[in-house]
């Protein structure tokens, strides 16, 4: 079940927040009815950003490795018609 809490349960009822984070569910935090931010445990934040750390380091050695250089336009549009292929 998605968790949605005003982020004034963080400081009010952080051990029950604390209890479903380390269970592995993210805490969504609202301030005046609008979404501010997320509370994931670190190890769920980890797994979440690893791949981008090596996905970055391959895209460096790539351009060092070639003068050929992409627009945005030319990768969202490329990454779009992968999706929609």
């Amino acid at each position: 079940m998605i968790q949605i809490r005003p982020v004034s349960d963080l400081r009010n009822k952080f051990p029950e927040i604390e209890t479903l984070v380390n269970e592995g569910q993210p805490v969504y935090l609202t301030k005046n009815g609008y979404g501010a931010m997320v509370v994931l445990s670190l190890e769920k934040y980890a797994s979440l950003t690893d791949n981008i750390e090596m996905k970055l380091d391959e895209a460096d050695k790539m351009a060092e490795s070639t003068e050929e250089r992409l627009s945005h336009e030319e990768v969202f549009h490329s990454l779009r018609k992968g999706i929609d292929e």
